[in-house]
């Protein structure tokens, strides 16, 4: 069904119960239901989900769940799973989920996936034959931010004597200073780029190959590996073709770390911890296919993210993970959120008169509450946040994970509750230290932190994320907006490489191409 938001009974059901307890306060709410926590929470193999610090009621969700049925959510959720083309724009199904149902023996992609997974298992016990002590993954976007966030996450259980770094930026500064600490006669590089084109990557690819070339008696063909749709180009790049793996058009980029896109993972975890992760993935794609709406953990944070963005005006989202463990999960989200939700048109190219994606930001705990989390508290901005903890520390110093996790409980309940002029009592500056409270947060707790559970988590958000395109009758899975300024930038290396200025261009333009050009 195509849908204009606003006119749907069920949103018009909506905004007159905003209407109706737009007033009431989450302490008040909490001091009138000792069972509201039970209510407002979901638990998964393991995870948490504690959705109760909203400004919700009963009524609240049975609304929202009347959306998702009027937004027709269950058929484009079976479409997606069944492989049906739902990114419309470049024609393409959208199975990232079929590379982790390892057990579907009907699906093609997923029997195109077991197949890499044999040559990936085949190709990580050859390296852990060799003398090869670093990987440089160089790729950049979801080819980048993944497996980068994966192997960070998971460190713990790399393989000692391998060292994964990861190269995204056009920036020369960052492929160098990885360059600087590894020896060529030891280094694996991998190229991700599904169409071999990626002018960063391919520019870091060469800078790569330039050095490496420039030891004797090494050849770029037994130090290079290519994760790819076009295996032309890279065999033209001098790649081995056994040494190209396969990417498919059915998986967007922030969508990949799934696929071939992982071996950087499988090299640096093994495979089996990459086979847990694709299980933990899958566990929640079964959440996800068969929970009931109000039980459904991606769809209530979609659900609650639509509520909070278009009645209470949280335009802005904070991703607060409590573990060092996840410090890159934000980044990783700020690119699957905004890029595929970062919309202005829905599905029929009509414009959105609704807010699309929120804006997504975050830091670790507890640098950000000695950063940013005076705005949260304080600030004029209504911002929506998750706080991400894991229960079990991955060291033996209990107290100090003890302080970790009541810093940020203590910033749920904080957030919640504020703190009146009453309490502050008779003491000077006392209305700089009111705290107005009834700000939004969830909470997801972890159990602990392994590849399974990690899988579950990024699997939830890709739903989440999922489903409020749906909601909004957008387009998730393209990025057109990557591109415009792609190419007028090589537009503009021409003039910059020409010592006249551009016919064509705006003063501005001009005026900073010629302060580069007299001072570079």
């Amino acid at each position: 069904m195509n849908h204009s938001l606003t006119q749907l009974p069920s949103y018009q059901a909506l905004a007159s119960h905003f209407e109706e307890i737009k007033l009431h306060s989450m302490r008040e709410m909490f001091a009138q239901d000792e069972s509201r926590f039970s209510k407002f929470s979901v638990q998964l193999n393991g995870l948490l989900f504690d959705y109760s610090k909203n400004r919700i009621n009963v009524a609240t969700i049975d609304k929202l769940v009347a959306l998702f049925d009027e937004c027709d959510v269950p058929i484009w959720r079976d479409k997606m799973f069944s492989g049906e083309k739902i990114n419309s724009t470049e024609d393409r199904a959208v199975q990232h989920t079929a590379l982790r149902n390892l057990g579907d023996k009907n699906s093609a992609l997923t029997k195109k996936q077991l197949a890499v997974l044999l040559l990936i298992e085949a190709f990580v016990e050859k390296v852990d034959r060799s003398n090869i002590t670093d990987v440089v993954n160089i790729g950049i976007g979801g080819s980048h931010l993944g497996p980068m966030l994966v192997c960070d996450a998971l460190r713990e259980i790399s393989k000692p004597n391998l060292n994964v770094h990861f190269v995204a930026n056009v920036d020369a500064e960052e492929i160098n200073r990885v360059l600087s600490k590894i020896n060529p006669v030891n280094t694996l590089f991998i190229v991700t780029s599904k169409s071999f084109t990626t002018q960063e990557t391919l520019t870091n690819a060469k800078t790569a190959r330039n050095w490496l070339l420039k030891s004797e008696n090494l050849k770029s063909e037994n130090h290079f590996v290519a994760v790819t749709a076009d295996v032309e180009k890279a065999r033209k790049f001098g790649i081995a073709e056994d040494n190209i793996f396969p990417m498919w058009d059915e998986i967007g980029g922030r969508y990949s770390l799934w696929s071939a896109v992982g071996l950087s993972i499988a090299l640096s975890l093994g495979v089996d911890a990459f086979k847990r992760l694709l299980s933990g993935a899958h566990a929640m794609d079964e959440h996800f296919i068969n929970a009931p709406t109000d039980k459904n953990i991606p769809v209530l944070m979609a659900l609650l993210d639509i509520w909070n963005q278009h009645f209470l005006a949280a335009a802005t989202h904070a991703i607060l993970p409590y573990d060092v463990r996840l410090a890159y999960f934000p980044a990783y989200l700020q690119q699957l959120v905004m890029e595929s939700n970062g919309k202005s048109v829905d599905r029929e190219g009509n414009a959105l008169n609704v807010p699309s994606s929120p804006v997504v930001f975050g830091d670790v705990g507890t640098n950000a509450q000695h950063s940013f989390f005076q705005l949260l508290h304080q600030g004029t901005h209504n911002v929506s946040c998750d706080f991400i903890g894991v229960a079990k520390a991955a060291h033996d110093n209990q107290e100090q994970h003890d302080m970790l996790l009541a810093n940020m409980i203590g910033q749920t309940q904080a957030l919640m509750k504020g703190q009146t002029l009453q309490e502050v009592g008779d003491v000077d500056y006392a209305e700089h230290k009111v705290f107005l409270g009834n700000r939004i947060s969830n909470t997801i707790f972890l159990n602990e932190l392994n590849p399974y559970s990690l899988g579950m988590l990024v699997a939830m958000y890709e739903h989440k994320t999922f489903v409020q395109g749906v909601l909004l009758n957008i387009n998730s899975f393209d990025q057109m907006g990557v591109e415009l300024g792609k190419r007028l930038a090589n537009d503009l290396l021409e003039n910059i490489k020409d010592q006249s200025p551009g016919a064509d261009l705006d003063s501005s333009t001009n005026g900073m191409i010629d302060f580069y050009k007299q001072n570079k």
